[in-house]
């Protein structure tokens, strides 16, 4: 018998059996997880009803504690791990991206201050030069950090290109303006920047959806006319946001053309490859990108196609002393910064943070860039199979895109159709995926991220449909 107290701290021995009874659950569920339905088969009324047991007036035994959440998260949540989770950009985490979680959780650097952990820091602007030099950067001037996901990486963006447009925003704010400070994206972009827009304090209306061109990519003479129309109305341009990897259809804008306006127009320019910028790391599909060193900043996150577990964000740019200028700030219960050095909390939104890097260096560290790319390539390949297979019988593929995203129709659909297919998939826990509407037009989706999938996988969710 364990006992409640070493939910703080054991022996060697009592610790030993919690970590034996950690991996056990660990293996049991990764071993099964294939014969596992997709989707929980739950209600909110039976989940609740389980926890009233917890009601954390006494503790209860460490290892029954453990084998019961694990079978609360087994039975309960989508499992975006199993090969037939043909959704979101959710992956199944490397085995690697797990432990190097747990040896963040179990070290706990703080990445705050420099100087509180070095290493932790270090791993970090390593592997973010890394990135950079993929993007085609210099890996030496690479700047920014790890985060929570892509919504805070582009609201870094936002803050970054509002400090380079208007510097008397940081301290007197955007009252300080003659006008309104518009940015523009693509209509079929990650409707994030609403949401960044309202937080920021530029208002929702600040963000103009930038129609698309028959190939759902940015409309770049439509957003030639939009920035001029802003300007002669007096609002104030500033940010030109590239979509590389739309959410819904895996469209790439054409960055090299959007680089050329941005510079004529004097614009910032971020490019959002939260899931797609992962294809930096093929030789063969890096061309995809081309356009991508020319942004001031990116969007990458590690925990979509990179195989990472939840979060692990990064933002990346060439505007170094911009950042520290959005983020600086100076308070006597900080320690001093060490020269040569860039504390994490001074040059980003957060301040106490984890080491959400160290998963991504031990991958990379374990798998190198030849093992990413053997993967993406591979997964690339199986969108292929998976449009050939669907159009042999009778569907109509929509937004071709080189990427692993696949979003389909039949001629006589509905919407409602459509939505019933998807939604019967779901009910029967066999497979995932879902709805969407590229360019207003219903369509099926179905994406392929997971390292786990297969060919099998692709020709079962083909009958199934």
């Amino acid at each position: 018998m364990i006992l409640p107290g070493t939910a703080f701290a054991a022996d060697r021995d009592q610790r030993q059996h919690l970590f034996d009874t950690l991996v056990g659950l660990v293996q049991e569920h990764l071993d099964g997880l294939a014969g596992l339905r997709v989707t929980p088969d739950v209600t909110p009324g039976a989940l609740r009803a389980g926890l009233e047991r917890f009601d954390f007036e006494d503790g209860i035994d460490p290892g029954e504690a453990l084998a019961e959440t694990a079978r609360m998260l087994r039975d309960g949540i989508v499992h975006t791990a199993h090969p037939s989770y043909f959704g979101l950009f959710n992956p199944a985490p490397a085995l690697m991206g797990v432990l190097g979680e747990a040896l963040a959780a179990a070290f706990n650097p703080q990445l705050a201050a420099w100087s509180h952990a070095p290493a932790a820091a270090e791993i970090e602007r390593h592997v973010l030069g890394f990135l950079g030099a993929r993007l085609g950067w210099d890996a030496g001037g690479t700047a920014g950090h790890f985060t929570t996901g892509g919504a805070e990486a582009n609201l870094t963006g936002v803050l970054l290109a509002l400090t380079r447009a208007f510097p008397e925003v940081g301290r007197d704010g955007l009252r300080a303006l003659p006008g309104r400070p518009v940015l523009y994206a693509s209509a079929e972009s990650h409707l994030a920047w609403l949401k960044i827009a309202h937080s920021c304090g530029l208002g929702r209306d600040a963000v103009r959806l930038v129609p698309v061109d028959p190939d759902l990519r940015m409309d770049v003479a439509a957003l030639a006319g939009l920035v001029a129309d802003d300007r002669r109305a007096g609002h104030l341009p500033f940010l030109l946001v590239g979509t590389a990897g739309t959410t819904s259809a895996g469209v790439i804008d054409p960055l090299p053309e959007l680089a050329d306006l941005a510079a004529a127009e004097g614009l910032s320019f971020h490019v959002d490859a939260a899931w797609a910028g992962a294809v930096a790391l093929s030789d063969r599909l890096r061309p995809l990108l081309d356009g991508i060193e020319r942004a001031d900043s990116v969007t990458l996150d590690a925990h979509k196609w990179l195989a990472m577990p939840m979060g692990a964000g990064t933002f990346l740019t060439r505007d170094a002393s911009g950042l520290r200028e959005a983020f600086s700030v100076h308070t006597a219960y900080m320690p001093d910064e060490l020269p040569g050095t860039v504390d994490p909390y001074s040059s980003s939104v957060q301040w106490s943070r984890r080491a959400m890097g160290v998963k991504l260096f031990l991958t990379l560290a374990a798998a190198g860039r030849t093992g990413y790319a053997d993967l993406i390539e591979h997964q690339t390949a199986l969108g292929d199979l998976l449009r050939r297979r669907l159009a042999e019988t009778g569907w109509t593929i929509l937004a071709p895109t080189p990427l692993p995203v696949v979003c389909f129709t039949r001629p006589d659909a509905t919407a409602e159709d459509l939505e019933g297919i998807a939604g019967r998939i779901v009910r029967g826990g066999r497979a995932w995926i879902s709805t969407t509407r590229p360019a207003g037009r219903p369509a099926l989706r179905a994406c392929i991220t997971n390292f786990t999938t297969t060919g099998k996988e692709v020709e079962a969710l083909v009958r199934l449909l």
